[in-house]
């Protein structure tokens, strides 16, 4: 049948995505790269423009041979503004000639040449991805390969006065070599006005053999990044994630060990990005791994979401496991609000988040599946843990805390029953609120303002509306199912156990981990459903193409024993949940 090779007898969505999923499993994307798959990456390149162009003008990078990058896309997109008709007040100024050039110019000071290359734009400001900063090896090493083999090779000079210059400048001296690669990359990132670099790295530099293959902006010896607010956010690399995989896939009570001597990185933030986030930075190494994804989204959310016109730039070391899976998440988090990418629909967010942000922008899923490293597919099955209102960059007034004595079943309630009245049952006290881009009739409303009078008034209030339509439905609503997510005013500092709970969007069908999950039954905001839309479409796909293409045929030829085969080739048991 052709399901068990991973085609899907749906729409054509449904089969594109099967597509895409199944040649980013076979190799990792590499631009200069033919064959017989070059047709198949062709439709995948051109859909990802087609989907750009919905909502935006863009200029191109052309990269066709891998001459800039070996493993960025062969036409590396450049937003430019959004595409409606009239004046874009958030165009970008970034000319993509003056761009080129920029970047031609600073590859070399990232590890394997790869440049800070915007990705996102949010507000007229750039969210940008790379590697981390090359070290002494690569870079002399690279110097001295281009200085040879100038004329073809992926990580070439601009031109051959740029290889005599540094040629010179790596005879001279160590300091003059840095000096001129890493200023070229501070230029393109203050032409891309990148202010933020947060860094995801949990070593200071990355060693092999007792070299310093990679270095990074916080331990630049000369300070020359001292301009940039740095931040690193150590998180663990993707090793880490064979240890999810072998935990049937749950991320809850899931903690790194901090201890292992290659660590050396601390979490380090300023205190200006810390204030407004209620989140006790000192404990995050006892976060599991929810808790530390959820907190460091949190805190790139609300970087871009600050009132500056600066732009964000994301890396890891290589920047191809922990760069896209926050680069991912922030851009199916910002489509969810309903604030970038604003045409597309769930199917096709998720199709060109896959095939951008990861496939052709390098990551190696065929060697990560090999050893069992699923950051991939934590990345979309986390989706389930960020739909609530807390994650949304829907925001025109700062947050407040809800009143004493109030609870937020009780705050929606009143707002269900005052609709959109400012003024609540009695001139004793007042509440201000706002509609969060939602579905009709959904809670996604955030407490502004509320002055209560007392308990006296509290407890009138409730009285009044114990016996009300909307309080019996509420109450038929929560013994039926969970709690209705907390619209952006849950404590932060919660358990592990406490945020799965919270953030689980789906009522389970099975035990597996790939199982298609249905909605839940009680109204969910719009952001919430268009992610739970996002993460079964991806556990759809994923489960008819990469998570069966490991299994071997079932003898009886039955589907259900394919399945039973799966199920227990990689250890998924009935206790497993996600």
């Amino acid at each position: 049948m052709a399901a068990a090779r991973g085609c899907p007898p749906a729409g054509s969505g449904d089969r594109a995505l099967a597509e895409l999923l199944l040649e980013f499993s076979r190799a990792q994307y590499r631009a200069k790269d033919g064959g017989g798959a070059a047709a198949k990456v062709e439709r995948i390149e051109r859909r990802c423009l087609e989907l750009f162009g919905r909502d935006y003008r863009y200029s191109v990078i052309a990269n066709t041979h891998g001459e800039v990058c070996a493993h960025y896309p062969r036409h590396i997109v450049l937003l430019e503004r959004d595409a409606g008709a009239g004046r874009d007040p958030f165009e970008s100024p970034v000319q993509v000639g003056k761009l080129q050039d920029l970047i031609n110019r600073s590859k070399m000071a990232r590890c394997r040449g790869r440049f800070v290359c915007p990705v996102i734009l949010y507000k007229g400001k750039h969210i940008c991805r790379s590697a981390t900063l090359a070290g002494w090896g690569e870079l002399y090493g690279r110097t001295g390969y281009n200085y040879i083999f100038s004329g073809g090779s992926d990580d070439a000079w601009a031109d051959a006065e740029d290889i005599s210059e540094e040629d010179s400048a790596l005879r001279n001296a160590d300091s003059q070599l840095f000096d001129k690669v890493r200023g070229h990359d501070i230029k393109l990132l203050r032409y891309l006005s990148v202010r933020y670099i947060c860094d995801l790295m949990v070593e200071n530099k990355k060693v092999k053999f007792g070299l310093n293959v990679t270095s990074s902006e916080k331990v630049d010896k000369a300070q020359r990044y001292a301009d940039f607010t740095l931040l690193s956010i150590p998180y663990p690399g993707c090793e880490f994630f064979k240890e999810y995989k072998d935990r049937d896939y749950t991320a809850e009570g899931l903690i790194f060990n901090w201890k292992q001597d290659y660590v050396d990185a601390p979490l380090s933030i300023p205190v200006s990005l810390t204030q407004s986030l209620n989140i006790d930075w000192s404990e995050y190494q006892s976060w599991d791994l929810v808790q530390q994804t959820q907190n460091y989204l949190k805190l790139l959310i609300s970087i871009i979401n600050s009132d500056d016109d600066s732009g964000l730039l994301v890396h890891c070391i290589s920047g191809w496991d922990r760069t896209p899976l926050f680069i991912s998440l922030l851009r199916l988090s910002l489509w969810a609000d309903g604030l970038i990418h604003t045409s597309l629909e769930p199917s096709e967010i998720l199709y060109l988040t896959v095939a951008y942000d990861w496939f052709l922008f390098g990551h190696m899923l065929a060697d990560r599946l090999s050893k069992g490293e699923e950051i991939f597919f934590f990345c979309f099955n986390f989706l389930k843990h960020i739909t609530s209102e807390e994650f949304s960059a829907v925001k025109s007034q700062r947050r407040k805390s809800l009143p004493p004595g109030f609870t937020l079943e009780e705050i929606c309630m009143l707002k269900q029953r005052d609709r959109g009245s400012t003024t609540s049952l009695s001139s004793d006290f007042s509440l201000g609120m706002e509609s969060s881009p939602g579905a009709a009739g959904s809670f996604t409303y955030e407490a502004v303002e509320l002055m209560p009078a007392g308990a006296q008034a509290q407890a009138a209030w409730r009285k009044s509306c114990a016996s009300s339509p909307q309080a019996v439905l509420w109450s038929r609503a929560q013994q039926a199912e969970d709690r209705l997510p907390s619209a952006g005013m849950v404590e932060v500092k919660s358990s592990s156990s406490s945020s799965s709970t919270h953030s689980d969007n789906f009522l389970r069908i099975g035990s597996s981990p790939l199982e298609v999950p249905r909605s839940r039954l009680v109204s969910a905001s719009d952001r919430e459903s268009r992610l739970e839309e996002v993460r079964s479409a991806f556990l759809a796909s994923y489960s008819r193409t990469i998570g069966l293409k490991a299994v071997p045929p079932s003898p009886s030829g039955a589907i259900g024993g394919l399945l039973e085969q799966f199920v227990r080739g990689v250890g998924l048991r009935g206790s497993s949940t996600l």
